[in-house]
């Protein structure tokens, strides 16, 4: 296998998914607080938070100050993310100490264990691991 040339073929190193967010000030606790991430390159409008990377040293999302109304629209859906937790009952625990509704953790039959949580945006997070035999 020649690296040099898989390397010339390797047009992307990454992928930073923007995030919509209503309120970026209130959507941080969820980030930071619930997730454990850091804040950083923050852009300010007027004194108000309009954009922000959110990372650790695996994960880099942009929280994006969302245009038009705050209010969620009822048919929106939005982004869905699915996380690869390093203890799913840690993450799980540390959410719902922070006021946000969590799913039950479930065993699914196409072999995850998985729960789920709606961030204050309307976002739906998928957090899960492959189910230990």
């Amino acid at each position: 296998m020649d690296v040099n040339n898989i390397t010339k073929n390797v047009l992307m190193t990454s992928c930073i998914p923007v995030i919509p967010s209503a309120d970026l000030e209130k959507s941080l606790r969820f980030w930071v607080d619930g997730l454990g991430l850091s804040v950083d390159r923050e852009m300010r409008y007027e004194g108000k938070l309009v954009g922000c990377m959110v990372h650790n040293e695996h994960i880099y999302c942009w929280l994006n100050k969302r245009e038009g109304t705050p209010i969620k629209q009822e048919d929106y859906e939005g982004i869905r993310l699915y996380w690869a937790p390093v203890n799913i009952h840690q993450t799980r625990e540390r959410l719902k100490r922070l006021g946000y509704d969590v799913s039950e953790i479930a065993e699914r039959d196409y072999g995850q264990t998985e729960f789920f949580v709606t961030d204050d945006d309307g976002h739906s997070h998928c957090f899960g691991v492959a189910t230990e035999a």
